[in-house]
């Protein structure tokens, strides 16, 4: 059998996923991989027979998504050029992690897709929703990678269809410690912004990854350093608490390995609004912004101890096997 996994190369969740549900695959059926995408910092440790531009979210400087800069970088006639070069025919199935050049070259040419991304869990009616319904957001989530039949990783498996996250093999063997720093990972904001909201908090020792800077440096109590896989990894084993955006990797994996957790939910962009209200309900904090009227609720934050226990087993395998016994004879 062969299979098409197409990957979302947006930000770092879908290639972390990927990088433990290709081996899973790979037992299964041969497989090829196609990555659309221009906004992450991890490459994948496999061959890409596929690369793609597809749609882009750019992240901005103030907390969200530049919505004009992310008009401006996706030119319809080279994402339609790509949807009719990609050749889905030649494959029994596609698999699709919130790709949307295969998932529209499935959708226009009948082909079968299925969806097995966090997107797909959050749309889910048994999820957990924020008070405020986006419509525009919840328009684009429902038709930017559209499948056949979905299937999803969120927090807690809120339906039949619902898995835990997958958490990384990296992250699994760590050694975990407390050397009482503080991990930042908020890429939709800008060092400076981000140093003018940490510096208020002069008694906490930040370690920030930044996405806009590639020189390290450090400003009393403020480490920033480009983004670094390996380093992030080690920083986040080794820390108190994580402050980061509400995407859907960190925030697992830093329950993962029992820290504390604080999250900002990125502007524009509603498929952190359903993280946030899915980890508010678990009991993880969640602010709106780094504006200095959120310092109390970070600073009660930084005072109490506050840990949400999960149990994410290591079941990819068996994930990917029910999946495939659902939609293919192997």
């Amino acid at each position: 059998m062969k299979i098409l996994y197409a990957v979302q190369g947006t930000g770092n969740g879908h290639l972390s996923r990927a990088m433990d549900v290709i081996p899973c695959l790979k037992k299964r059926a041969d497989v090829d991989i196609l990555v659309s995408g221009i906004q992450a910092d991890l490459e994948l440790p496999f061959d890409v027979k596929y690369r793609k531009h597809g749609l882009s979210f750019i992240f901005g400087k103030a907390g969200g998504v530049d919505l004009w800069r992310t008009f401006m970088s996706n030119k319809v006639r080279d994402i339609v050029k790509e949807i009719n070069e990609t050749p889905v025919e030649e494959y029994d199935l596609v698999i699709n992690d919130f790709e949307p050049v295969t998932a529209w070259a499935c959708h226009l040419r009948e082909h079968p897709c299925i969806g097995m991304s966090h997107q797909s869990a959050v749309l889910d009616s048994k999820s957990p929703k924020p008070e405020e319904v986006d419509m525009m957001g919840k328009f684009i989530l429902k038709h930017y990678a559209p499948v056949d039949v979905s299937y999803g990783f969120h927090f807690q498996p809120y339906s039949p269809s619902i898995f835990t996250p997958v958490i990384r093999k990296q992250i699994r063997e760590q050694e975990i410690s407390d050397k009482e720093h503080y991990t930042v990972y908020l890429p939709a904001y800008d060092d400076a912004r981000l140093l003018k909201s940490l510096l208020r908090f002069d008694q906490i020792q930040w370690d920030v990854f930044s996405k806009h800077n590639r020189v390290p440096f450090s400003l009393k109590n403020v480490n920033v350093q480009p983004i670094n896989n390996q380093k992030f990894v080690e920083s986040m084993a080794s820390c108190h608490g994580i402050l980061c955006g509400a995407g859907f990797e960190t925030p697992a994996e830093a329950l993962f390995l029992g820290k504390k957790l604080l999250v900002v939910p990125m502007k524009n962009q509603y498929e952190q609004h359903l993280n946030a209200a899915a980890l508010k309900q678990m009991g993880v904090p969640v602010i709106k912004n780094l504006k200095s009227k959120n310092d109390e609720t970070i600073q009660e934050w930084i005072n109490t101890d506050q840990r949400v226990k999960v149990s994410y087993l290591d079941n990819t395998q068996e994930i990917v096997d029910k999946i495939l016994a659902n939609h293919l004879n192997i």
